[in-house]
């Protein structure tokens, strides 16, 4: 499979920059406290400086929430809404040891991180422009469907595994306890997008491979080099798990 912005993303939004992981033997039996922990301190400190709204980062896609007809207050990118609450609330709950790590990464670089149960896809997933007909299960299993033209993150049989873009995750390819292959997206539109995205994602590797012993593969992503692609090993250990 691959993972992929269409043209028409990279077109409309050419200061996109974005970052792409693929983990296997990934377990929910580990730590990731340590990790979470430095991390949600650089959260801290920048919200000491200044509150959310206020970040190059979370003011890139508010504004870019308004290009798409939505408004950036009542629609929060992934990244402001987990800053939002750590700052009323002082911590995160604990989902999942990954979930709890891309979070708390987040937290720091406030830049949106998705987090996707590889074996719950169906594909190639592409950030695209939604036809309308697409489906989309929410956590509480309801279905709906994103509006035209809603950017979502699509798969090969018409999923939508995220609406309004960084906005909404499916609860159908959720991360779980028997999460074994997972890939990992991270998005940014402000200026320095790209080395944030760079570091990021070198965080999160780093992170990564001290806490599950696994290497995972990555990429920058760019309209010039816009697809991740696994390779045909990886495809084949993911499909033994379905």
């Amino acid at each position: 499979m691959y993972f992929q912005h269409s043209d028409s993303i990279w077109r409309d939004f050419p200061e996109l920059a974005a970052g792409a992981l693929h983990v296997e033997g990934i377990r929910s039996d580990v730590s990731v406290a340590d990790a979470v922990d430095r991390f949600q301190a650089i959260a801290r400190g920048a919200l000491v400086a200044s509150p959310e709204g206020e970040l190059a980062e979370i003011q890139a896609w508010r504004r870019t929430f308004s290009r798409m007809g939505l408004k950036p207050t009542q629609y929060r990118c992934a990244s402001e809404a987990l800053l939002r609450r750590f700052r009323k609330e002082g911590d995160l709950p604990s989902i999942h040891p990954l979930i709890d790590l891309c979070n708390a990464v987040s937290l720091a670089f406030a830049i949106p991180i998705a987090v996707f149960d590889l074996s719950r896809i169906a594909g190639d997933l592409q950030v695209t422009r939604a036809n309308g007909d697409e489906v989309y299960a929410t956590f509480s299993g309801e279905t709906e469907h994103p509006e035209p033209d809603e950017v979502i993150f699509r798969d090969a049989e018409g999923r939508a595994h995220a609406r309004r873009w960084t906005n909404r995750q499916s609860g159908h390819s959720a991360i779980r306890p028997q999460t074994t292959s997972a890939l990992i997206v991270a998005e940014a539109l402000h200026e320095t997008a790209a080395a944030d995205v760079a570091e990021l994602t070198n965080a999160l590797e780093g992170a990564i491979a001290a806490t599950w012993q696994v290497r995972p593969t990555s990429m920058l992503l760019s309209r010039a080099a816009p697809r991740f692609a696994l390779s045909a090993q990886q495809d084949f250990a993911r499909s033994k798990s379905l």
